[in-house]
């Protein structure tokens, strides 16, 4: 009878490992992974300044359709992870990082020589599904990485990327439109995007533990044919099909059994929706308000971009200082998730005072200056939530991280393609003052309670979520039992509502 032998690391200092390369190593497949991050969300808003010629050209009349052209690309961001990120934790980070990147590759460069509204809203969501795969695998390869006390300068350089593209991308879009035409928006990016793909095919190496097993599992039964190994993640009782179903049920799975990731992907939805409505009506406040042109006007997305390269190099050192702090206060030798959470509660300050700010500086017409200040303020509170939340994702589901943050992106997503959407009706009632005063109060109502449940109730909230997830991982009808949850959910959360208008 043959021996079955478990494979795992070859002690704790294993270099096959990656949480063992090299600090040179590591940075660098982080760095390329931030480079990935970058690129696509640049396309995704590079448009901006450019949607006037574009309906002009495209023959759009409507300002709805307008936007969708802008927008779309976002909505294929709350999609696209759903699937990447399964696909991810099957059949490892950088096969699919490289495959969906060739996608958005492709139609984001075919969005250059469409010749209708209709041809670009198509090529920019399929772009949107392949341009989405760092989002959805980015924060589970920082885990595959990083320590959890090294990883808050990681998380603050990955999660640039998602907030400073959509910055630069207007900026670079506003003197390309100016300067030539808006196809060469999609060249320019396509060709960055090409060099990008060639690093990553160059420098990255797989990160995915259970897949760097396999693979070593693999050669050894090559090498040894009369033994059998296996390694922990191994599910031999499930076949290929059974392991795809539950791959790809995983986000909805955590997002609807994990209370935490509801809380934090609600705020973090509403805040990256706030921030794409200022995107989008950004060109539109410079241009008929302080009349300038295209370019110039450009130029103030740059107040957004200080905000978030601030919160970058302080968010980024406060979230290790303080993690190792708490650490070494409560005298434990790992750290919890919840030590993510004290930059959270500073950003959910600064993000109302930089609406507010933003919010009557624009609409009484007071220096250029002043509507930037409280855009980068905005853009400062907005970064140092990000890095919270990704930071206590990874911490909290380290080896699902890529499904996690999945399941949080969705919500996110849908925020940032439906609030540009509704922006012209809410600046045409209410104007900048009183329409962006209303994000504000919303944020205080979001921001101010929602950093205190993960610090105060995290770890409660944590083990509620444990049981039924360790249970449908594990089993093999994992759709049957999700509903089944669902239901007894949906029936005790009735019988609440009901005994609460009895009484």
């Amino acid at each position: 009878m043959s021996s079955s032998t478990l494979v795992t690391w070859d002690g704790p200092d294993d270099l096959a490992n990656p949480k063992n390369w090299p600090l040179r190593k590591r940075w660098t497949v982080t760095l390329i992974m931030s480079s990935f991050t970058f690129i696509t969300p640049i396309s995704s808003s590079m448009v901006a300044p450019s949607l006037d010629s574009i309906a002009t050209e495209l023959n759009i009349t409507s300002s709805t359709e307008s936007y969708m052209v802008l927008s779309i690309f976002v909505l294929a961001y709350a999609i696209g992870p759903l699937l990447i990120a399964p696909l991810s934790e099957m059949f490892g980070r950088v096969l699919v990082l490289q495959l969906a990147n060739t996608v958005f590759l492709v139609f984001n460069l075919v969005c250059a020589f469409a010749q209708t509204g209709g041809q670009l809203v198509a090529f920019r969501f399929l772009a949107g599904l392949g341009g989405s795969a760092p989002l959805a695998i980015g924060g589970g390869l920082l885990s595959d990485v990083w320590l959890p006390e090294e990883r808050g300068k990681s998380i603050s350089l990955y999660s640039l990327g998602p907030l400073l593209g959509p910055v630069l991308g207007p900026v670079a879009g506003g003197f390309i439109s100016q300067s030539t035409t808006w196809r060469w928006g999609f060249r320019a990016t396509s060709i960055a995007d090409a060099v990008i793909l060639v690093l990553g095919l160059i420098f990255l190496q797989e990160t995915y533990p259970p897949k760097i097993l396999a693979k070593k599992a693999k050669r050894l039964r090559e090498q040894f044919p009369d033994q059998m190994f296996h390694t922990e993640y191994d599910t031999p009782e499930l076949t290929k099909t059974g392991i795809l179903k539950k791959a790809f049920v995983r986000p909805f799975l955590l997002f609807f059994t994990q209370p935490i990731i509801q809380v934090l992907a609600a705020f973090m939805a509403f805040v990256y929706g706030v921030m794409y409505l200022v995107i989008a009506t950004f060109p539109q406040l410079w241009e008929e308000r302080y009349h300038e042109t295209a370019g110039i006007g450009g130029l103030n997305y740059f107040s957004l971009g200080i905000g978030f390269v601030a919160a970058a190099q302080i968010g980024g050192r406060s979230n290790d200082l303080i993690y190792e702090r708490l650490k070494a206060t409560f005298c434990l030798e790992q750290g919890r998730p919840e030590f993510r959470v004290p930059i959270m509660s500073v950003g959910s300050i600064l993000i109302p005072s930089g609406l507010f700010w933003y919010a009557w500086s624009a609409q009484y017409r007071l220096h250029w200056i002043m509507p930037n200040i409280g855009a980068a303020i905005l853009a400062l509170g907005t970064t140092m939530s990000f890095q919270s939340i990704q930071g206590y994702l990874v911490d909290s589901y380290t080896l699902y991280a890529a499904s996690a943050i999945s399941a949080a992106t969705v919500l996110r997503s849908i925020c940032g393609f439906a609030f540009p959407l509704f922006a012209p009706y809410l600046y045409d009632k209410l104007d900048y003052g009183w329409g962006t005063t209303l994000l504000g109060f919303i944020a205080v109502g979001l921001g101010i309670p929602i950093p205190l449940l993960p610090w105060k109730y995290g770890p409660l909230l944590r083990e509620k979520g444990q049981s039924p997830l360790k249970t449908l991982i594990f089993e093999r009808d994992i759709v049957g039992q999700l509903l089944l949850r669902l239901r007894r959910q949906s029936r005790i959360l009735s019988t609440y509502y009901n005994l609460r208008a009895g009484a």
